[in-house]
């Protein structure tokens, strides 16, 4: 099995490996680009230098979202604007199945899917979170009506988000099948896959444990606002 302690900061873990060429740094602080997913990244053990260079990075006021902040207590004026449940769950018993009737979504498909997010609110998925690997759909007449993709890649592990159907068509196995094709395709590259979701959304949480993923922790998923007299700087692109 995969090293799972990278699943303990994973913002961090993906942005400093296989995602690195997709972040942006300011000393030991990292973020994805804006258009690609909103998540930034503090290193295990954050002092007053790495919450300046977040401050620095987002710049005076910008509410950020921190993929794992269960321990994070900001400096004060820091504020901490939202502190949400979550569940971290993996599927290192999960069989894969993969389904040659899915589509590959591509850039020329992300109009649909930012219509498909917004009436599903999966979680945030931006013009270019695509670039973040592979995204499977389910068409039917020619319309796009399910979804999955990959997200968050620490190293030896790959994260299945995005997972949403439309409402009409809900009840058809749709989600089970686009994650079932995911695992296969993660696993085969030798990756491990796992997810997130929010402790109250039992009903995604008791699909995906019926595929076979288990929890592993309960993160927090925290968003904090920089004080808004906190000086902006340049950023570093890498």
């Amino acid at each position: 099995m995969n090293d799972v302690r990278v699943l303990d900061n994973v913002a961090y873990s993906s942005l400093t490996g296989p995602h690195a060429g997709l972040a942006e740094r300011r000393g030991r602080v990292v973020r994805y680009r804006a258009d690609v997913a909103p998540f930034m990244a503090l290193p295990d053990d954050p002092g007053p230098a790495d919450w300046a260079d977040l401050a620095a990075l987002a710049g005076p006021g910008a509410v950020v979202p921190l993929a794992d902040g269960e321990e994070l207590r900001p400096p004060e004026p820091w504020e901490v604007v939202m502190r949400m449940r979550g569940v971290q769950l993996v599927g290192d018993a999960v069989f894969g199945i993969p389904d040659d009737s899915l589509v590959r979504l591509t850039d020329a498909d992300v109009p649909e899917m930012l219509d498909l997010v917004a009436r599903t609110r999966p979680g945030p998925f931006l013009p270019r979170t695509i670039e973040l690997g592979r995204y499977l759909g389910v068409r039917h007449d020619g319309a796009l009506v399910a979804m999955a993709g990959e997200r968050l890649r620490p190293p030896g592990w790959t994260e299945i988000s995005a997972v949403c159907t439309d409402p009409a068509r809900r009840g058809r196995g749709l989600a089970t099948r686009l994650v079932l094709a995911l695992v296969a395709h993660i696993t085969a590259r030798g990756d491990t896959p796992f997810l997130h979701a929010a402790a109250e959304n039992v009903n995604a949480i008791r699909l995906y444990e019926s595929l076979g993923f288990r929890l592993r922790r309960t993160p927090a998923f925290v968003a904090v606002r920089v004080p808004a007299d906190e000086p902006a700087e340049g950023v570093a692109v890498g």
